[in-house]
């Protein structure tokens, strides 16, 4: 692990960054909260004050209570739209296209649901979470992206199924991450030579065991994040500042 200042640090990564010829970024819950959208447990007021967000984002509580489901996953999908991408999203979206423009390739690995890396132009995004914004008939699968205002109705109807109702297409405790997500996200790890870890806890499995695939198949790890983690005894570099400080800086430092 690096003892270098964080400027050391970010010119050896921004140089690492425009030599890779492969980069994995996997981001967690941080890199949202900089847009303003709260962690999970923190949307719990106002209305929502009594609930254990644990007893609301499952499978059983969704065929109990599909009414106060919907409305609390509505109320967050909201919330998302109404966010902006930041600093850390714009810089990951430059990073991307300048690594395509050298001919290298880029995967951008998310556990968050709010789809702002594609609002701010990242392209080849693998969602581990699902996406809140998308939701998903019941009955059919099908999905529809619901209009950027209150849904019309508490459950909301499927538009697929005369007996389906819509849910957010998110993973919810108790089920299993999308096959097409996790197969993408760990061919990723395995064949990548540079994996970037930002804002996340490296706490959260499967999403963590990716930084340990990248690094025990040869990949230099760089950890972004203001606190350690378990796994940043992995990282060549670690980097102690919010992704919105930290990426803008280290992309302008990237050698043309």
């Amino acid at each position: 692990m690096s003892h270098a200042t964080t400027d050391e640090s970010v010119r050896a990564l921004a140089g690492a960054l425009a030599r890779a010829r492969h980069i994995a970024v996997l981001t967690g819950a941080g890199v949202s909260a900089e847009s303003g959208i709260r962690t999970f447990r923190d949307t719990m007021e106002g209305l929502w004050k009594e609930f254990d967000p644990a007893t609301l984002a499952t499978p059983r509580a969704f065929a109990r209570d599909p009414g106060t489901v919907s409305r609390w996953y509505d109320h967050r999908r909201l919330g998302c739209l109404a966010a902006e991408p930041n600093a850390a999203h714009n810089a990951l979206a430059e990073l991307e296209r300048r690594t395509l423009a050298r001919a290298g390739r880029f995967t951008l690995i998310t556990q968050n649901v709010d789809r702002l890396h594609q609002r701010a132009g990242s392209r080849s995004v693998v969602e581990l979470h699902g996406s809140i914004i998308e939701w998903r008939c019941t009955i059919t699968g099908r999905r529809t992206t619901p209009p950027a205002k209150p849904l019309p109705a508490f459950p909301p109807p499927s538009p697929f199924h005369p007996e389906g109702l819509l849910r957010p297409d998110v993973v919810w405790f108790g089920e299993m991450l999308p096959e097409s997500a996790v197969e993408a996200a760990d061919e990723a790890a395995r064949a990548c030579d540079l994996f970037l870890s930002i804002g996340t806890s490296s706490v959260v499995y499967p999403a963590a065991g990716f930084i340990e695939l990248a690094h025990d198949h040869g990949a230099r790890v760089a950890e972004i994040n203001p606190d350690a983690t378990p796994l940043s005894s992995r990282a060549a570099w670690t980097i102690r500042e919010k992704a919105g400080v930290a990426l803008p800086g280290i992309v302008a430092a990237m050698p043309a």
